[in-house]
């Protein structure tokens, strides 16, 4: 019979012979639920417009129609009825009732049509809120056969086959411009308490996670994991929460669930570079990283050698950048000695073409640079400052204007006023030229500050470098000379032998005549 209504229900078609509801339009972030009956659901009354309607994808219902759930000969429901509430029953009877609106709960809706079955659905959403509360309000261990059909009603309801709206992504400066509002669920307020009574029933100190862990095992957080592929951010902010409970929770997944992360992040940098659910997963991870155990386990760090630095290579860094630098910086407060890796690691991937890049990993640069001691910071400055060298001479105000912000650093200027006989002979060049020909007038003001530092710090050094920078701008202007002599040599001697056809060698100039 079941199979019958599901063949007479109006879906989308698919590959796979499962539906369920998916798609939808619209922006809205906030959720609010409440632990009474009255769980307000946020974009409750909107069902989506018909541009998100091609999003809509179904899985098949696994459970079977429960007591109170007919249907007529037309396929339609026609007595999907509410079941008595919890407070109308008495105790010995509650557990049953659960199960019974489980059941009921575990048939799906279409909400790609937002006419169809709005009094079954409106009872459903009644039933969701209801299960909530009893979850919440739970002073007794779950046995087993709830924590199974919980699993089923919220794997019913959840799981499907995600299929984002075609957009065109048009990058500019290297930042992806939204032209379009994400992909919203039109299931939405079904799925914001099926999720919400899930989180609830994870994190209940009534659920024992040995026996749980039978049916919320690796195949139930792999697809999980999937979800996370969402365009819908208030779906993937509920995913957070609960993978992040999971974790909590179940010890014995922990190591399933970081390798899992790890293949997705590897998937997004070396195959697709997309994937709306990257800050979630390092939001997550940054929590994770918080609560490492000292010394740091060698898995840990070749996580961030493998992993988190080279997620700034791609392109759309700018959608997760300050989620990745949190883990980053989490890592160098865990362990001081791996500032040299990271610094490196960071110039290994520094943008050369992309001024929007820069900015990030200049403010990322320094927030690594705060936690870094003195005897890292010797091992990585010669090549970190010939970058930042090249940084201020950028003629991107904003670039250059972020790399001499670094001097507002104390910490930093601690670090360079040490070695300050490596650095300024690096740097003092860029300075220079700033300080006499950059276009930008706060970035002219900000370079003789830092040049002022220096000069007041150790004048003797300055000196020394403001004579090699005059030694070296003397050499470069004699070679200069030297290559116009020889150019206009060579429109003399061709002038004179244009009219005959004698080969013209010129001799190699002396390096007096050439600098």
């Amino acid at each position: 019979m079941f199979k019958q209504i599901l063949s007479k229900l109006p879906r989308k078609s698919s590959k796979g012979s499962e539906h369920r509801e998916h798609g939808g339009s619209g922006r809205s972030h906030g959720v609010t639920t409440s632990k009474s009956s009255n769980l307000v659901v946020a974009g409750g009354s909107k069902q989506g417009n018909s541009s998100s309607l091609n999003a809509g994808q179904h899985r098949g219902n696994r459970a079977q129609i429960p007591l109170g759930v007919n249907e007529n000969p037309n396929g339609n429901f026609n007595s999907y009825e509410a079941l008595p509430a919890f407070r109308d029953v008495p105790d010995s009877e509650k557990p049953s009732l659960f199960m019974k609106k489980l059941k009921m709960c575990s048939v799906v809706f279409d909400f790609t049509d937002p006419t169809k079955h709005l009094k079954e659905k409106e009872i459903k959403r009644q039933a969701l809120v209801e299960l909530v509360d009893y979850v919440t309000s739970a002073n007794a261990k779950f046995p087993e056969n709830v924590m199974q059909e919980v699993v089923k009603m919220v794997s019913v309801n959840i799981f499907r086959t995600l299929s984002p709206q075609p957009r065109e992504n048009k990058l500019v400066d290297g930042l992806e411009v939204e032209e379009e509002e994400p992909s919203m669920d039109p299931a939405w307020p079904h799925l914001q308490i099926v999720y919400e009574l899930f989180l609830r029933f994870v994190a209940s100190p009534e659920l024992d996670a040995k026996l749980a862990k039978r049916f919320i095992d690796q195949s139930f957080v792999l697809r999980l994991l999937d979800l996370f592929d969402s365009e819908d951010p208030r779906e993937r902010e509920y995913l957070k929460m609960t993978l992040h409970r999971i974790y909590g929770k179940f010890m014995a997944h922990r190591p399933f669930i970081r390798k899992s992360v790890n293949n997705i992040f590897f998937n997004f940098m070396f195959e697709t570079e997309k994937h709306n659910g990257i800050a979630e997963f390092l939001e997550i991870l940054g929590s994770i990283i918080n609560g490492f155990a000292l010394p740091l386990k060698e898995e840990h760090k070749l996580f961030l050698v493998r992993t988190l630095i080279p997620l700034h290579k791609p392109k759309c860094l700018a959608m997760y950048h300050q989620q990745l630098s949190y883990c980053i910086t989490q890592f160098v407060e865990k362990d001081f000695k791996l500032a040299d890796a990271i610094i490196r690691g960071l110039l290994k991937y520094w943008p050369i073409t992309n001024s929007s890049k820069e900015v990030m990993f200049l403010g990322e640069l320094e927030e690594v640079l705060e936690a870094t001691q003195p005897p890292e910071f010797q091992r990585c400055m010669a090549p970190l400052f010939r970058r930042i060298a090249h940084c201020l001479n950028s003629l991107h105000f904003q670039v250059a204007e972020r790399a001499l912000f670094l001097w507002n650093n104390d910490h930093i200027v601690n670090l360079i006023k040490q070695n300050r006989k490596v650095i300024l002979p690096i740097i003092f060049p860029a300075l220079e030229k700033n300080a006499r020909s950059h276009w930008n007038q706060a970035v002219h003001s900000l370079t003789l500050n830092v040049r002022k530092i220096f000069q007041d710090l150790d004048p003797d050094l300055f000196k020394e470098c403001l004579q090699k920078f005059e030694e070296d701008e003397s050499k470069e202007d004699e070679v200069t000379a030297g290559r116009e002599a020889t150019w206009k040599r060579l429109e003399e001697l061709a002038a004179k032998k244009a009219a005959s056809s004698e080969a013209v060698l010129i001799g190699k100039p002396t390096r007096s005549s050439a600098g």
